[in-house]
């Protein structure tokens, strides 16, 4: 007798994950396939999208090949993927034309900047952000003005263009999908959160033609079969969904107050309001209303806070400065210390989110004298992550009108226990760790996939298989949360008041 098992990917910024997922709740068989993000000028951030399919590929068969010799019978495809990460490709040669722009990107900031005043309110009611910083749109638009290559692919109708779902669904099925789903096309910045649709104008404005766009579909869906050719098996492709969304649901963040935190290139704070709007949307510009996930027709959402470099910027300590041998060994220095005795972190490496929006911010690391130590430095370091947790906490709440009851975490930097207590008392809720937390988004794409009957009979069956977890209570009082968060405040404050161009208003 063969274990039935869902076949998942996880497509990061900075690596392709891929294992198979059991009924238990549990990821079996991990693979992992780093992959290379470059920054040939400030504001432009790219990949190779051919080394991302290449990557996926072949992690997932490495993958097939162990289920193949354990007994276990994949059932099923489902992928989490980087949002808002964008690839133009030839539809001929099944090859990328240009480097991808990854989400991080903000080289046409100042481009949409200046369209903020007529569109931004607009945006913010009807695909629950503002303009923003960067667009896949007006990416694209520009390319089809400026790169040969891509202009003479679009005008012999061989273009294609999508975010990193669509490009894994067209490039993994046998039929080629040309589809977007719902969690990835409300981080792109132009799907209508109530019609479960494109926000046309705003496209239209921008320059981009609506003949490119992918058919609009749910994250959990029917996507077809996969290419037999390219990994040695056909099985349905069941379920697409953006890496935070799907984190959020295989850590179990299914009910109105829940929230998750998921630790990778950068930390993610998203909490669930379910099928209603936000009290305050528009409160702040970093704030966004995502859907959160999509099936049976029915959008449940979300509001989403992060900040962009937590765990590039321990891989830039670590390997650009050299100060530590890796981020495990910082975990463990901060655990040798009471305080960063008044050292600060800000971990804006790609500028900042919260509580402005700023790409022009600068990372900064403050407040040495010549009796600083290096596990000081290690606390200062882990306790500016914890702090964008906590302002990203904070300004959920706020535009949500809904209160944090736990925040639920994941991620690779999750398994930190001086980080997470730093969480739990800059916050003030607890902080729930499920085991094997760094594979939440795996997970979750399997039980989208894997909901209707496959495996689990609904999501909450799927993550009742997950079991409590740790959990990490607050230490702090009150008046001392409120005396560090306001240090941290006016740092922040500080490091604005460098910027002169910039009215950093909510």
């Amino acid at each position: 007798m063969t274990i039935p098992a869902i076949l998942s990917i996880d497509e990061g910024t900075t690596g392709t994950r891929a294992a198979w997922v059991t009924a238990d709740g549990l990821v079996h068989a991990l693979e992992y396939r780093p992959l290379r993000v470059q920054t040939p000028v400030a504001g432009v951030v790219e990949q190779d999208a051919n080394a991302i399919l290449e990557k996926t590929l072949d992690a997932c068969r490495a993958v097939i090949a162990r289920a193949a010799g354990n007994g276990v019978t994949l059932v099923g495809l489902a992928i989490a993927t980087q949002r808002a990460t964008t690839v133009l490709w030839d539809t001929v040669t099944g090859r990328a034309i240009v480097p991808a722009m990854v989400w991080q990107d903000s080289r046409y900031s100042d481009e949409l900047a200046a369209l903020s005043a007529e569109w931004s309110e607009h945006l913010v009611t009807t695909v629950g952000r503002p303009t923003g910083v960067r667009s896949p749109y007006l990416w694209a638009a520009h390319h089809l003005r400026e790169t040969p290559e891509v202009a003479e692919a679009h005008r012999a109708g061989r273009l294609g263009f999508g975010t990193i779902e669509t490009w894994l669904l067209w490039s993994l099925s046998r039929d080629h999908i040309y589809a977007a789903t719902s969690t990835n096309a409300t981080s792109a910045g132009a799907y209508n959160l109530a019609a479960h649709d494109y926000e046309y104008d705003w496209i239209s404005a921008l320059g981009f033609p609506a003949e490119l766009l992918p058919e609009l579909r749910q994250d959990a869906d029917d996507f077809g079969v996969t290419n037999a050719e390219l990994l040695g098996i056909e099985i349905p492709i069941l379920a697409a969904a953006g890496d935070q969304h799907a984190g959020t649901i295989g850590l179990g963040c299914l009910r109105k107050g829940q929230a998750m935190c998921v630790h990778g290139t950068g930390s993610f704070v998203d909490l669930v309001i379910g099928p209603d709007a936000p009290a305050n949307p528009g409160l702040y510009d970093g704030a966004l209303t995502l859907v959160g996930w999509r099936r049976h027709n029915r959008s449940v959402f979300t509001i989403e806070t992060f900040t962009a470099t937590t765990g590039s910027a321990l891989d830039w300590v670590c390997g650009t400065l050299g100060w530590f041998e890796s981020s495990k060994k910082i975990s463990e220095l901060a655990a040798t210390v009471a305080n960063a005795n008044g050292v600060m972190f800000v971990p804006a490496l790609t500028g900042l989110r919260m509580p402005v929006m700023e790409p022009k911010a600068k990372a900064s690391l403050s407040g040495f004298s010549m009796s600083t130590t290096l596990p000081e430095i290690a606390y200062a370091v882990l306790e500016g992550i914890a702090h964008s947790v906590a302002s990203s906490a904070e300004a959920d709440e706020q535009v949500a009108g809904t209160a944090i009851t736990e925040i639920v975490v994941g991620g690779g930097m999750s398994a930190s226990d001086p980080l997470i207590q730093m969480q739990a008392d800059l916050v003030g809720v607890p902080m729930r760790r499920l085991p094997a937390s760094e594979g939440a988004s795996l997970r979750g794409a399997a039980f989208l996939a894997g909901s209707d009957g496959l495996l689990w009979n609904s999501l909450e069956e799927a993550a009742a298989s997950m079991g409590s977890g740790d959990i990490f209570e607050p230490r702090i009082s009150a008046d001392e949360r409120l005396e560090r968060r306001s240090a941290w405040n006016a740092r922040i404050a500080a490091d604005l008041s460098l910027i002169p161009s910039s009215a950093h208003s909510k």
